[in-house]
C-alpha cells in the first residue's frame, strides 16, 4: 500500500455560531475539489477522502479560518475593557519571570498518522528542535503536529524552521515509504501475543520496520524491500 490516499473525520462544530456550517463545507468544496467529502453529521462531523497533500492543505486553511475567528474574538470589548487588561498585564509582568512573559506562537503541520510513527521512531530529531515545544495529535489516518516557540522575532524564525524540516522529512518519507497490512488469523488474545511476540524475534533483523499493532491487524511501514522482507519472515 502506498500513502495516495487517506481518510479523516473533520469537526467543524467550533465554527457554529460563527458559520451556517452548510455554507461552510460547500466553501470547502470549492476550496479542495479533489476531495470526497461525506455528509454533514449534527455534531459538526465530516468525513473527507482523497490524497494526503489535497488534505492537508483543507485542514492548514481550516486553521487559518480558526486562527481568525479567535484574533476577532481576542479583539472584541469595549476600549476601557482593553486597558484595563493591559495595566493588569503590566502589573502582573513586574511579578513574573522574564522566562513567563512571552507570548507565544504556533505552527501547525498535518502529517500522515503512519508516517509520524515512523517519524518519531527513526527520524525523531525531525520533531525536535531548539527554543521550541512540538506536540502532535492524532484522529484516525491524519496527526497534527503544533510547533510552539516564543512569540519574540527569534522564537517565531526558530519556529518556522521546525516547521520546514518537519514538512521536509514528511515528503521524503511520503516518496520511500510503503504499508503492507497483516491481518491476524484469528480476533483472539492468544493469537495477537504470537504475533506481537513474533515481531519482537523479528525485529533485530529488519531494523528499519515500523509495526503498529491494532485489534485485527498489524501494519507494517518501510521502504518497499524492508516492508516485503518483514512481511514474509511473518508469514513463514
Amino acid at each position: 500500500q502506498v500513502f495516495l490516499c487517506v481518510t479523516s473525520t473533520l469537526s467543524v462544530a467550533v465554527f457554529r455560531g460563527h458559520f451556517v456550517l452548510e455554507d461552510l463545507v460547500e466553501e470547502m468544496k470549492k476550496q479542495s475539489p479533489a476531495l470526497n467529502f461525506g455528509p454533514l453529521q449534527p455534531d459538526g462531523q465530516i468525513a473527507v477522502q482523497g490524497s494526503f497533500p489535497a488534505l492537508r492543505k483543507l485542514r492548514e486553511f481550516l486553521c487559518l479560518k480558526a486562527k481568525s475567528l479567535s484574533e476577532e474574538d481576542r479583539g472584541e470589548g469595549k476600549s476601557h475593557q482593553r486597558l484595563r487588561r493591559k495595566q493588569e498585564r503590566r502589573g502582573a509582568m513586574e511579578m513574573r519571570s522574564p522566562a513567563g512573559d512571552a507570548p507565544r506562537e504556533t505552527q501547525v503541520v498535518v502529517l500522515d498518522t503512519d508516517i509520524y510513527h515512523y517519524m518519531k521512531s527513526f527520524h525523531p530529531r525531525a520533531l525536535q528542535a531548539h527554543g521550541v515545544v512540538i506536540s502532535g495529535v492524532t484522529d484516525g489516518d491524519i496527526t497534527t503536529v503544533c510547533i510552539e516557540s516564543a512569540g519574540s522575532e527569534a522564537g517565531a524564525a526558530q519556529g518556522w524552521k521546525a516547521k520546514r524540516m518537519i514538512e521536509s522529512s514528511s515528503v521524503e518519507l511520503q516518496r520511500i515509504l510503503r504499508k503492507e497490512r497483516i491481518c491476524y488469523k484469528e480476533p483472539s488474545r492468544g493469537e495477537k501475543q504470537r504475533y506481537r511476540e513474533l515481531c519482537e524475534r523479528l525485529k533485530p533483523q529488519h531494523p528499519g520496520v515500523l509495526v503498529l499493532p491494532y485489534d485485527t491487524h498489524m501494519d507494517v511501514v518501510g521502504t518497499s524491500a524492508a516492508v516485503f522482507g518483514f512481511a514474509e519472515a511473518v508469514r513463514r
